[in-house]
């Protein structure tokens, strides 16, 4: 399997569609190495969040890379305390200040929940945008219903909405809904916790193609059009995840993936919008 340069990996308006996630990356070393290996290995898309704890060293890690900042596409998120119209705004701007840099390729709402109100919300996002401080507006863990009201109300377009996504939680209804909407989903857990390695029909291709479940996995959700961006830290894992860009499933496989039936769901916090 040749390895996958930058360049091999696409996008979609701008969105590299393979990224690193760095969620539960809490050591500060750690996290800017993982982060720097990842760009150096060919990713250009990092995703954090102020919940994380960790975007010093996401932005350590940035600056600790040979890739310049204007090529990394860099999302982080707003958690649900800070949603109100001058929380947001306040938040946003120390999100800023903590990766050390001068703006974001897309800030997400992290959940629709606690002080999220969609018109004073999006208010202050399209302030932002306006401000020149995001390029981006994303929503993370919005269900079809909520998405149509964010369209509503948010006169700069969504770019994505960030879902738990994978063999086990395949959220057609979600997918269908963005196609709709013209909104790309991105896939946080695409490896289901680590489920993937459990499941037979996804190591059962792996082996007919020399390669891991997680990498089946992850390109089952570029097959399906959907971003990617699991969490490593390792090279090992970094790397291995980066070269399911160059793993070409079957239709005939794609269809088993598509035939599995169990659902689980891995994030499911009581103030969930399913709940």
């Amino acid at each position: 399997m040749t390895k996958p340069t930058s360049d091999d990996c696409p996008r979609v308006n701008g969105m590299p569609m393979l990224g690193l996630g760095t969620w539960k990356n809490e050591d500060p070393d750690q996290c800017a190495e993982s982060v720097r290996t990842a760009l150096e290995t060919g990713y250009r898309h990092i995703d954090t969040a102020d919940l994380y704890g960790n975007e010093a060293a996401v932005g350590d890690g940035i600056r600790q890379a040979d890739v310049d900042r204007e090529d990394v596409f860099l999302a982080t998120k707003l958690w649900t305390d800070d949603l109100g119209y001058e929380d947001a705004i306040a938040s946003a701007e120390e999100r800023l200040d903590t990766l050390g840099v001068d703006y974001l390729d897309l800030l997400y709402i992290h959940w629709p929940a606690k002080s999220y109100d969609p018109e004073e919300t999006f208010r202050a996002f399209e302030e932002l945008y306006d401000r020149g401080l995001i390029e981006n507006v994303g929503i993370s863990n919005f269900e079809p219903e909520g998405m149509e009201t964010a369209v509503e109300h948010c006169d700069v377009p969504i770019l994505a909405n960030q879902v738990e996504c994978h063999p086990f939680l395949p959220q057609e209804d979600v997918r269908s809904m963005a196609d709709e909407l013209d909104i790309e989903v991105v896939a946080y857990s695409p490896l289901a916790r680590g489920a993937v390695f459990d499941s037979d029909v996804l190591t059962d291709i792996a082996d007919a193609h020399d390669a891991s479940a997680a990498q089946v996995s992850l390109a089952w959700l570029l097959e399906n059009g959907v971003t990617p961006i699991p969490k490593a830290t390792s090279r090992e894992h970094i790397e291995d995840n980066w070269n399911a860009l160059a793993l070409e499933l079957s239709d005939e496989e794609i269809d088993r993936i598509d035939a599995i039936e169990a659902v689980d769901r891995k994030v499911d916090p009581d103030f969930g919008p399913w709940n």
